[in-house]
């Protein structure tokens, strides 16, 4: 029966996983407001502007099971299309934080920017992950690289849009400048990134859906065997896979490897802005100031490219190795990454360190998935995926913490800035030393790369 039915081309829904996950991805353009939002509320202190950044995050993963229960019960594209109303609407409503005293205007933003918003992006991206994995049996690690891809993908369109819109500078990729943009500030940026999310999110959403009861790719048989590349004998309820010790050691290692990679996404543009102006004193003049940060949302954007590319690249390294091996690989050199960074002061070898953070990043992305379904089954991919992604939540709010908390400022360095009241004005820059965060997220990574190894995919498949 299945036969005579027409099945979609399984192509489609990949275009529309990267479609959504370019939108949900700006999430990590968050660098590039926090020195504008320091500006405005110059009574902020580092860890209070973390926190929406942080929040966002943990949300993020907390509401991708919620996502995944749901897009289980009522299908993807229902799913994915709410979570980009409500992300569109948590953006648009944080434009008016600028009216609120301080302390108002941080909790506005964290509900709106960081609980609504982290809503959105959590139920909306667990869709395109969930759905591409049942029509690509014969593909796992790929298509899910290919499914987040997007994801990683998008701050390297949106960082550059949303620096130029709140300092009126030119549109640039590779520091290179496209076209000019209006000076609208930080806040009503917020209200137009809304928009262009909303929409973009809700027309890929229309893409997904989910393969007929019993699909398998034309000419694919499912593998034989007990190793990890192999298709599992069970589908796991959440229940019984929690009970796996496989689970937790999964769990630890992929809290590791987030930890570094968005201490280092969430923070790249301030730890190059204290590198830069380190070296400066002051008053640094305005054309400077605005190289500075133009240099800083390059490396954002550049670190989005081996981010997204990550996902794919060992998304396919892991379908033709074994996947812990794979993860083995990749968590050796992130941690030696980490632990060498704040040696990397020259932005050649700055942009160096970075992009291998975001390289191996974003194969977390990609692997994580992949081994779940791997060892767990598909059936309740959705919201057995979305508690091992609490690891991404947990890791988002202790990288950019570390970060903040382990940060020692050594110096203030004014400078001259028009952002974001439209007059040029002195401002004190606190020049930090990142060097501890450092250190603790590569030390971390390194343990992971033993721990990954104790998983035993012959265990895990005896519930």
């Amino acid at each position: 029966m299945m036969a005579e039915k027409k099945v979609m081309n399984r192509w489609w829904v990949v275009a529309g996983a990267l479609v959504i996950q370019v939108s949900l991805g700006a999430v990590y353009i968050w660098s590039v407001f926090q020195s504008p939002l320091l500006e405005f509320f110059p009574s902020w202190t580092e860890t209070q502007v973390t926190l929406p950044a942080q929040i966002v995050l943990a949300f993020f993963a907390l509401s991708v099971i919620l996502g995944g229960r749901f897009q289980d019960r009522l299908g993807p594209r229902v799913v994915a299309t709410a979570g980009g109303l409500i992300l569109g609407l948590g953006l648009i409503l944080a434009r008016f934080a600028y009216a609120f005293e301080p302390t108002g205007a941080l909790v506005w933003l964290i509900l709106t920017y960081a609980v609504l918003g982290g809503i959105g992006i959590g139920v909306a991206y667990v869709c395109p992950i969930a759905t591409c994995v049942k029509w690509f049996p014969d593909k796992r690690g790929m298509v899910t690289g290919l499914a987040v891809a997007g994801f990683g993908a998008g701050a390297f369109f949106f960082a550059p849009l949303a620096r130029g819109l709140v300092c009126g500078d030119a549109y640039s990729l590779f520091n290179v400048a496209l076209f000019n943009l209006p000076q609208i500030g930080v806040f009503n940026t917020f209200m137009v990134l809304g928009v262009i999310f909303l929409a973009i999110v809700v027309a890929g959403a229309q893409l997904m859906r989910n393969p007929p009861e019993g699909y398998k790719p034309e000419g694919w048989n499912p593998p034989v065997g007990t190793t990890a590349a192999s298709a599992p004998k069970v589908d796991f309820t959440p229940g019984e896979m929690l009970r796996t010790p496989a689970f937790w050691l999964l769990w630890v290692t992929f809290f590791a490897g987030c930890t570094a990679g968005l201490q280092i996404i969430m923070k790249a543009s301030p730890i190059w802005q204290s590198f830069s102006f380190g070296e400066m004193t002051g008053p640094v003049p305005h054309a400077t100031y605005l190289s500075v940060t133009a240099v800083g949302a390059t490396a954002v954007s550049i670190l989005a490219i081996f981010n997204s590319a990550g996902r794919i690249i060992w998304g396919k390294v892991s379908d033709m190795l074994d996947r812990r091996v794979t993860l083995l690989i990749m968590f050796l050199i992130c941690g030696a990454a980490m632990l060498t960074l704040d040696f990397m002061r020259v932005f050649p070898l700055y942009l160096l360190g970075v992009s291998i953070v975001g390289l191996c990043f974003g194969g977390f992305l990609s692997v994580y998935p992949a081994l779940t379904a791997d060892f767990f089954g598909t059936k309740h991919m959705g919201v057995n995926y979305g508690l091992m992604f609490t690891a991404f939540g947990a890791g988002g709010i202790m990288g950019p913490y570390l970060a903040a908390a382990l940060m020692r400022i050594v110096d203030h360095v004014p400078y001259l800035t028009t952002c974001p009241r439209g007059t040029i004005q002195e401002v004190q820059f606190a020049v930090g030393n990142y060097s501890m965060a450092f250190w603790v997220a590569g030390a971390a990574c390194l343990v992971a790369a033993v721990l990954i190894m104790q998983v035993k995919p012959d265990k895990i498949q005896q519930k």
